[in-house]
């Protein structure tokens, strides 16, 4: 007989309170990763090709665009893609590299100006070893963070909340991206 104080099939109770955050399933299977590393397959090959609500996309630039990251670890979090599939850093062009380098500078003054982030985790995990997700196609995360945003929901209830709906970040960043320049 189940406990009046949990629903069937959910565990035994534990004392802890559960926060459902079912959008990162698709992420635990692997959903729209690609197989083989192929353009075809890669989901940053894609993305320009859709329409910037669709993808979620934020700033489009000569070389490359800024989108939103479809399983966030903050909400604001983007990735600075080149157009160009191609999967390591020292395969970037030096207009590419310099691209990069200030479409990051104004992805962070932007979500500063947005959010009020406090500060930054920047970085590429480059190859699988190093934790790419997406490893054939290059990518650079930039994470705002904010005071106490690594409270207990991470390290006690394994599960992130996030305060807003990644289609309305995505309109807040592009419409201020512009001034943040």
């Amino acid at each position: 007989m189940a406990d009046s104080h949990h629903q069937d099939g959910l565990g035994e109770p534990d004392q802890l309170e559960r926060l459902w955050t079912p959008h990162r399933m698709a992420y635990i299977r692997g959903e729209n990763k690609p197989v083989d590393g192929s353009e075809e397959e890669c989901p940053f090959c894609r993305i320009p090709d859709l329409p910037d609500e669709d993808g979620l996309v934020v700033h489009r630039g000569e070389l490359v665009y800024a989108v939103l990251n479809l399983y966030p670890y903050n909400s604001g979090h983007l990735l600075v893609c080149p157009f160009r599939h191609v999967a390591d850093y020292t395969d970037l062009t030096d207009e590419e590299t310099v691209e990069v380098a200030a479409m990051t500078q104004t992805a962070m003054r932007t979500i500063r100006a947005v959010s009020g982030a406090q500060g930054f985790n920047l970085g590429m995990n480059q190859g699988p070893i190093a934790g790419a997700g997406i490893a054939a196609h290059l990518h650079q995360h930039v994470v705002p963070r904010w005071s106490g945003d690594a409270n207990f929901m991470p390290v006690i209830g394994r599960t992130k909340p996030l305060p807003q709906l990644l289609t309305e970040t995505r309109r807040l960043l592009a419409e201020a991206w512009s001034s943040a320049g």
